[in-house]
């Protein structure tokens, strides 16, 4: 099985590598479309530690704070691959994303800035044009929806918040990319999360956390009706 080639840039000299390592290895893991290819995806420590210009310690190192993360797992006598999970394992991710994410408007219609929610419709001023549709442009879009979600998480202003999305935001991200070109989904999309910002700039409490609750479990819904290539 050939290894996964990771997107990383030598590291700086610094104090510790085994943190510069784990920081650049997380990046580039976290930024993994990991469905979007069917077998295991397994990382190699000596290519990772030539492309990072450090030696195979700091790499080791780095490999076992992923491990307890979850992010990657060892296999013996195989390597380190990164973690998959499967589609109940998802579907029980997209539940939980739903009901952070939703407190996290919440928490934007209390005490969001007016500038940063204007920053969430300005994301989406080109996608509105009937020369530039979602569908027509889905990987620009699928980036943009991506930051989307980012963006609320960020601005419901919890640190907690941020904290327990961070490592779900690698398979809600890979999950999302996946799907969102399947089915129509982008043009739906958009429609919600015009939605959404409307009740935010409305300082519509309710309707806010209901809307972006709503938008996950509709990703559950179509994960669980058509996604049959996580298990």
């Amino acid at each position: 099985m050939t290894a996964a080639k990771l997107n990383v840039q030598p590291l700086e000299i610094s104090f510790s590598f085994r943190n510069e390592a784990y920081n650049a290895l997380k990046r580039a893991i976290t930024q993994l479309n990991i469905y979007e290819r069917p077998d295991d995806i397994r990382l190699d420590e000596r290519q990772l530690a030539k492309d990072l210009g450090v030696s195979r310690t700091p790499i080791r190192e780095a490999m076992t704070l992923l491990e307890q993360e979850g992010l990657v797992r060892t296999v013996p006598r195989r390597g380190v691959f990164v973690v998959r999970k499967t589609k109940a394992e998802i579907l029980e991710m997209i539940t939980v994303w739903a009901a952070l994410e939703s407190m996290a408007a919440r928490l934007i219609t209390l005490h969001g800035r007016d500038e940063d929610i204007r920053g969430l419709r300005k994301m989406f001023v080109d996608f509105t044009s009937d020369a530039h549709r979602p569908n027509a442009h889905i990987d620009e879009y699928s980036e943009t929806n991506i930051a989307f979600h980012q963006a609320l998480i960020a601005m419901g202003g919890c640190r907690l918040l941020v904290d327990m999305t961070e490592n779900l935001f690698l398979h809600m991200r890979a999950i999302r990319t996946r799907t969102i070109g399947e089915y129509d989904r982008a043009e739906r999309s958009i429609i919600d999360h015009l939605n959404i910002i409307e009740a935010l700039e409305a300082r519509d409490t309710e309707r806010a956390e209901r809307l972006v609750r709503q938008h996950s479990l509709d990703l559950a819904t179509h994960v669980e009706k058509h996604v049959n290539y996580l298990d």
